[in-house]
């Protein structure tokens, strides 16, 4: 083929000189040059059925490795398909470049008539993620890449859309392409932050942890620090796993739950790492006695929702890493004693709480987790199954094993993401775990999975339709009105798209399909229909 060289070509070996090895998307007519040099630069691409499965199937792989996803889109309507990914990845705090074109320079609201012409296609964008940057030249489309890359090392991880109008992204590129910027290191506590924090800490008699999807990376020290204190750690959803939730002074993901509102709210100290404490979760603010101390990457966040007393501007890992070596080792018996029987009565109440609540979804995660290997990484969707259920009920020992749309609450993630996870780590074992609702959203992407030929079980739990809305009409006193949907057949339809099929009618038989499915050359729908 032609030895040209464009603005594409350029920012394809910018992105794998900046580590990126995977691309999610769809080719459309002015989104060619960004594939021109994309294989030749060591970058995979997978063709999606729809950009939001594209979205989606890069969460899915920022979620289990860490690292930035990547979304190639076309203009107008390509862009705007992968807008409900992009929402849900900024809610969630998952780092995403999302790349498509834009009109020609000059064009910029001109309704002229241009072929996927948007009045403001990149504020239409910007509305979605962390920033959306429109380089002028091709220089600048270079360095809006190694920008985006050297600022995810020190602030948020949230998406990041560049829009190259047409004519800068087809211009043509002479010379070497500079290198990756040099990343900040980020940012570290201040001594006197760290000294006022151990202050508090060490003449707390009752202190509490709230992790959230901040502390991912911080799992050591979180450890140290809860087992050194004798404190309860409690985790949002986006934090489970980053303490062992085998772990005594473990809580679980139970922040709204009434027996964890208490204990948090007992504590004479209550330490925030990385969590907005947003209404998702925590629908009534929290009122808390004692002093609160929250670490976070974004200053924006240490006052939001609870006023701090004391404010740490610092990556979770830095500012926990040296509080821990402050702190005098592990708790004393008495005192690990107390914080262990503290963390075990309220992880009772919240379980029980839980079981009534969604005790009908508890059967098939301890049916799953008996059959498949332990390392196993469950993803989830806006269904009762996955946060009544898979939340609660599946505990997990290490960080970045449940994955579900939290914030945003979207339909229609579980699939595409978990096609995304498995991608990720091919080693790593993968279960969707979904509604028929949310199923619908994006049932496209079994060709997807089919045709990468990937192990992947897919389980539905039928309830007929949208089971929460059907409940919340039900609790309003509204006769349930548009909530209960044909539905296809959704063996014969995953059949149709290169799948296996198979029906379930227990939580056992779901159990060893799963297991079986992991083997299989291609994704295996189960199907278990649970009534309404």
């Amino acid at each position: 083929m032609s030895a040209r060289r464009t603005t594409g070509t350029a920012m394809a070996e910018a992105l794998a000189a900046n580590g990126a090895d995977l691309a999610f998307g769809i080719p459309g007519t002015h989104n060619l040059e960004l594939y021109r040099g994309m294989a030749a630069s060591g970058i995979r691409h997978v063709v999606t059925r729809h950009e939001q499965g594209a979205g989606y199937a890069a969460d899915g792989y920022a979620r289990v490795t860490g690292r930035p996803g990547l979304v190639v889109t076309t203009s107008g309507p390509g862009l705007m398909n992968a807008m409900a990914a992009m929402g849900t990845a900024y809610a969630d705090s998952v780092p995403l470049l999302v790349l498509s074109p834009g009109v020609p320079t000059g064009l910029e609201r001109a309704d002229y008539g241009w072929l996927h012409e948007m009045k403001d296609q990149r504020a239409a964008a910007d509305a979605a993620v962390a920033r959306s940057v429109r380089p002028g030249t091709p220089a600048q489309a270079v360095d809006a890449v190694h920008e985006t890359f050297a600022r995810w090392a020190a602030e948020r991880p949230r998406p990041v859309h560049i829009e190259v109008p047409l004519d800068v992204l087809e211009a043509p590129w002479d010379g070497e392409v500079p290198g990756p910027w040099r990343a900040p290191h980020p940012p570290a506590p201040s001594r006197a932050a760290v000294t006022e924090a151990l202050g508090l800490l060490s003449r707390a008699a009752a202190p509490v942890i709230v992790a959230g999807g901040g502390a991912l990376g911080a799992a050591a020290p979180l450890r140290a620090v809860a087992e050194a204190l004798g404190a309860p750690v409690v985790t949002t959803t986006a934090g489970k796993g980053v303490l062992d939730e085998d772990h005594p002074l473990a809580v679980g993901p139970f922040p709204g739950f009434a027996a964890a509102r208490g204990l948090m709210e007992d504590a004479d100290v209550l330490l925030v790492v990385g969590s907005e404490l947003g209404d998702a979760e925590l629908p009534e603010r929290l009122a808390p006695r004692g002093a609160v101390i929250r670490i976070d990457l974004d200053p924006a966040q240490l006052h939001k929702n609870l006023r701090a007393a004391l404010p740490v501007h610092a990556d979770a890992r830095e500012a926990l890493t040296a509080l821990a070596a402050g702190l005098a080792g592990p708790a004393g018996t008495e005192r690990a004693a107390e914080g262990e029987r503290r963390a075990a009565g309220t992880r009772a109440g919240c379980l029980e709480q839980a079981a009534e609540q969604g005790g009908r979804w508890r059967e098939v995660q301890d049916a799953l987790r008996a059959e498949l290997p332990g390392d196993v990484v469950v993803v989830g969707d806006s269904s009762q199954v996955s946060y009544l259920g898979t939340a609660p009920f599946w505990p997990f020992s290490a960080p970045r094993r449940y994955l579900a749309p939290v914030g945003y609450s979207t339909l229609g993630y579980a699939l595409p993401a978990a096609i995304g996870a498995r991608l990720a780590e091919p080693a790593r074992p993968v279960v969707a775990l979904l509604g028929d609702g949310a199923f619908m959203f994006s049932a496209q992407e079994l060709v997807t999975g089919a045709e990468l030929g990937l192990p992947l079980p897919v389980m539905i739990l039928d309830n007929h339709g949208f089971g929460e809305i059907r409940q919340n009409m039900l609790d309003r006193d509204i006769a349930p009105y548009a909530v209960d949907l044909a539905r296809p057949d959704f063996a014969a339809l995953a059949q149709a798209m290169g799948c296996h099929g198979v029906r379930v009618t227990d939580a056992a038989g779901a159990a060893k399909q799963a297991a079986a499915a992991l083997t299989a050359a291609r994704p295996t729908v189960i199907i278990w229909e649970v009534g309404s």
